[in-house]
């Protein structure tokens, strides 16, 4: 038995939906929105409690997306076009959103790993989502969220990762705590910084490393980058003086990951 078709912008489960662009509704429920066939699909793949799945047939002409609405251990819940766009974070929207309830990892959660990447103060949602991909690609294991910056499920966050959110552990805790932690679990920690005499290419890491990267605008601390173990630049040929937070993760990450 399908649920019947859902026309109203006024329904509590799309007020609900549509609530959640917002940071306050976010925080107070719990919830996020995960938009698109790719992103969703991934979230149910890794296991992630997803709580509704909404739909609009009109819109929705992927195979792959009938076939994932056909696996759902739940009725998905369809709704018409014009709901579908309300709801959208975008335009030309897919057809398919999800609610989904977020997850929060701890320090003293953390298993051995190799290869990671901490970020101090992001401000950049679209910075933090494509770190998190190009992290995944490039075979390192877990990002650190340093000091706040960047709410974790903001939706640029989920776009940008491309569904690497829900597979990669991410960590949210101060600097203070993290760096006693990684001194105690004997973690190399390779900070960052413009000043730095070490060329990243003349660098080799000892593993298990954690690649250090400062917010976007003021870079990192003076205490921060005397916490790590070593810092690194990345040398500049022209008249910029940096590189995006995620092209120089990028760049650092597939110099160091053998």
């Amino acid at each position: 038995m399908h649920k019947p078709l859902i026309t109203s912008l006024s329904n509590p489960l799309i007020k609900q939906a549509r609530a959640l662009h917002q940071k306050k509704a976010r925080v107070e429920s719990g919830l996020f929105l995960v938009e698109g066939i790719h992103h969703v699909g991934e979230a149910f793949e890794a296991g992630w409690d997803v709580e509704s799945v909404l739909y609009s047939s009109g819109v929705l002409t992927s195979p792959f997306a009938h076939d994932l609405i056909s696996r759902l251990s739940f009725q998905p819940q369809p709704v018409t076009p014009q709901v579908m766009e309300s709801m959208a974070d975008k335009e030309n929207p897919q057809g398919i959103i999800a609610i989904v309830r977020q997850k929060k990892s701890q320090l003293k959660e953390v298993k051995p790993f190799t290869r990671g990447v901490a970020l101090v103060s992001p401000q950049d949602p679209g910075n933090v989502g494509t770190i998190l991909r190009t992290l995944d690609a490039s075979g390192a294991d877990v990002l650190f969220l340093l000091d706040g910056g960047v709410e974790l499920f903001h939706p640029s966050v989920i776009r940008a990762s491309m569904g690497t959110i829900f597979w990669k552990p991410i960590i949210q805790t101060s600097f203070k705590e993290f760096g006693e932690w990684a001194r105690a679990e004997k973690y190399q920690l390779i900070g960052t910084s413009a000043k730095a005499e070490k060329d990243y290419r003349e660098f080799a890491p000892r593993e298990p490393w954690v690649l250090v990267l400062g917010n976007e605008q003021k870079g990192m601390t003076p205490e921060q980058i005397s916490a790590c173990d070593v810092t690194v630049s990345l040398p500049m040929q022209g008249r910029v003086s940096s590189l995006n937070l995620a092209v120089a993760a990028g760049v650092l990450l597939y110099q160091f990951v053998k």
